[in-house]
């Protein structure tokens, strides 16, 4: 990775270990508690944000963060976006911890979810508690219309928690088949709604116009749902370090190259209905998963879905180039290769 993007990430990573340390203290308590809350012994304090640092610690891509501060830099705000990067990637982390409850999921990262580790409770509240932490980072930082931030937050987790909503009704019921359109519906919310969180702040930290700011969030939702899809068809494709392949269908999960699948061959539901149901029952060793990653492999859907995908990010890229061209042709550039990171 370039040398740019490394040190933007020890600052990031520096801000994150600000609000989340290793070793919370009466100073840290005292910076996020009030009340009796900044009593609490450090073993309780520990119990609280260890399944948070757990999952924070295993690393994870970053590239919220990092688009917010390179459109920061970009529009002229240099490193202003960097005490905010927080809120994103806090609260990405959480919505992680959550997910995993939420589909019974085994791993995250290469290692065992954090329910398993340390309990459906203790994870539950830890993922609760990086949501409000994330907040923490808006009350020190220099922004004058912080009321617009907490907005922005707001909206985006209520999104992220509708697309999360449809995703759970999705995979619950196994007859249910989305449309197509709903399917991008939900990645817009689920997936995109952060990455529009991280534009718009990084847009917001350069002191930009409201309609700047929204033109990046438009694009960056494009390049969410982009890598929502790529990440689907990777799932498939046994291409996401440390996850196993297929728990999407394990878990039955309506992920694109399924529904367009089905779009074409309703009269199929009941062969792609059985292979979830093995999948669930016998896991990915039951020969109906392989069956079906070959089916979707021969008739082309997930060649069309990776194409889908990749075209939403290059629209997104077109939009950034636009919007953020002439400011500065080597931050530009900076943003440009990050785009190509996450396709």
């Amino acid at each position: 990775m370039d040398q740019e993007y490394i040190q933007r990430l020890k600052e990031i990573e520096a801000e994150l270990e600000r609000w989340l340390p290793e070793n919370p203290e009466s100073v840290w308590a005292e910076k996020i508690f009030s009340g009796a809350g900044k009593k609490a012994s450090v073993e309780s304090l520990q119990a609280l944000i260890a399944p948070g640092r757990d999952i924070l610690s295993r690393g994870g891509k970053r590239w919220r963060p990092l688009l917010m501060t390179l459109v920061c830099e970009n529009l002229g705000g240099g490193d202003a976006a960097i005490p905010l990067t927080p809120l994103v990637e806090l609260s990405h982390n959480a919505s992680l911890i959550h997910d995993d409850i939420e589909d019974d999921s085994d791993k995250r990262r290469g290692k065992p979810a954090a329910h398993i580790i340390y309990g459906i409770d203790s994870a539950t509240n830890s993922g609760s508690f990086l949501y409000f932490l994330s907040l923490s980072c808006i009350e020190t930082n220099v922004i004058e219309d912080k009321r617009r931030v907490y907005r922005l937050w707001a909206e985006c987790m209520r999104n992220l928690h509708m697309g999360q909503a449809m995703d759970i009704r999705w995979h619950r019921d196994i007859a249910l088949v989305p449309a197509v359109d709903e399917y991008y519906v939900m990645c817009g919310l689920k997936t995109g709604s952060l990455a529009r969180l991280a534009a718009e702040l990084g847009a917001h930290a350069a002191g930009t116009s409201g309609e700047t700011a929204q033109q990046l969030g438009n694009a960056a939702e494009k390049l969410g749902v982009g890598f929502q899809i790529l990440d689907d068809v990777k799932n498939l494709t046994n291409r996401i370090p440390g996850k196993m392949q297929a728990d999407d269908i394990i878990e039955g999960k309506k992920s694109l190259p399924i529904l367009l699948y089905l779009q074409k061959n309703p009269a199929h539901r009941g062969r792609i209905f059985s292979c979830f149901y093995e999948a669930k029952m016998n896991g990915a060793a039951a020969p109906e998963v392989e069956e079906l990653i070959q089916l979707l492999t021969d008739t082309g859907f997930l060649k069309e879905a990776e194409e889908r995908g990749k075209a939403l990010i290059d629209e997104a890229r077109e939009i950034f180039q636009t919007v953020c061209s002439g400011i500065c042709e080597s931050k530009g550039a900076l943003l440009m290769g990050l785009i190509d990171l996450i396709s």
